[in-house]
């Protein structure tokens, strides 16, 4: 049986200063050791979700469990230990002068000892693949590598849980191609438990499970396949399908006889490939 490390039942959210709640009767389960996606349009509940599972709102109605610590006031700095976050803008998490001095900046703030510091630094970027970059200034870097020493800065911490709060919608393809390179790697070989929270479905298609919330309320949730099929209804929520989703779809009622209906452009290129080269 999977064991839950989050724990969310029937929780609302509203602000003060607004009528309509932000989150209504929002219930889900995150997994030890799974890649969840969280997707939906700007006011959707995303952002709001995020600061929540961060400590930074708490529920109105409802209950939220991470990590096995009940979402109240006492429990925040715990449940920070367990979940690390990266966000939109890595420039606005940078604090070192170089990349080491960077992500050795919440051990230091933990206490950790310094000959152990030095080695949780180096095994960290050594995971995002960044141990080039020890001595280069963190605004130097290009942005798919700069939120790499982010996420480098957060595993350092040894959370249990990864949040990325929309951590590649700034970046160009080839940036964010790395970081979500890099999250997989994590997730498969580390166990790392990854929570995304985007627009991006392309990003979305990664992961092992799709949660789709649309004004405040969990719409739908399943595996990136069955979350795809529902494309007409994805753009009505003003959700873009991956282009490698259209052209599979195209392509298949045009009658070609594509292996699978394909989430990213590598794979649906090779299945082209191997068709072409077959004939």
């Amino acid at each position: 049986m999977k064991e839950k490390v989050i724990s969310i039942k029937g929780v609302s959210f509203q602000y003060p200063d607004q009528e309509a709640f932000a989150l209504r009767n929002v219930s889900f389960d995150v997994y030890k050791g799974e890649w969840l996606a969280i997707v939906g349009h700007n006011g959707s509940g995303k952002s709001t979700l995020a600061k929540m599972l961060n400590g930074l709102h708490y529920p109105s109605e409802g209950t939220v469990s991470i990590g096995g610590y009940a979402l109240i006031e006492e429990n925040v700095w715990l449940i920070r230990e367990k979940l690390g976050m990266v966000f939109q803008n890595p420039d606005n998490q940078f604090v070192g002068t170089t990349v080491q001095d960077d992500v050795a900046f919440g051990l230091e703030n933990n206490g950790v000892e310094h000959s152990a510091m030095q080695e949780r630094v180096f095994a960290s970027l050594e995971k995002v693949g960044m141990t080039a970059f020890l001595n280069q200034e963190p605004h130097h870097l290009s942005g798919g590598q700069k939120q790499r020493v982010a996420i480098a800065g957060v595993i350092a911490l040894r959370p249990d849980i990864v949040l990325l709060d929309e951590a590649t919608s700034m970046l160009d393809p080839l940036g964010r191609e790395e970081v979500i390179n890099t999250v997989r790697e994590l997730n498969e070989n580390e166990g790392l438990t990854v929570i995304s929270i985007t627009h991006d479905l392309e990003e979305a298609s990664r992961a092992d499970r799709v949660i789709v919330l649309n004004e405040g309320m969990l719409y739908t949730e399943g595996t990136p396949e069955r979350i795809f099929q529902l494309d007409r209804e994805l753009l009505n929520l003003g959700l873009g399908v991956p282009f490698a989703v259209q052209m599979s779809q195209l392509l298949t009622d045009a009658g070609l006889q594509l292996s699978r209906r394909h989430f990213n452009e590598e794979e649906l290129v090779k299945d082209l490939w191997t068709l072409n080269f077959e004939k």
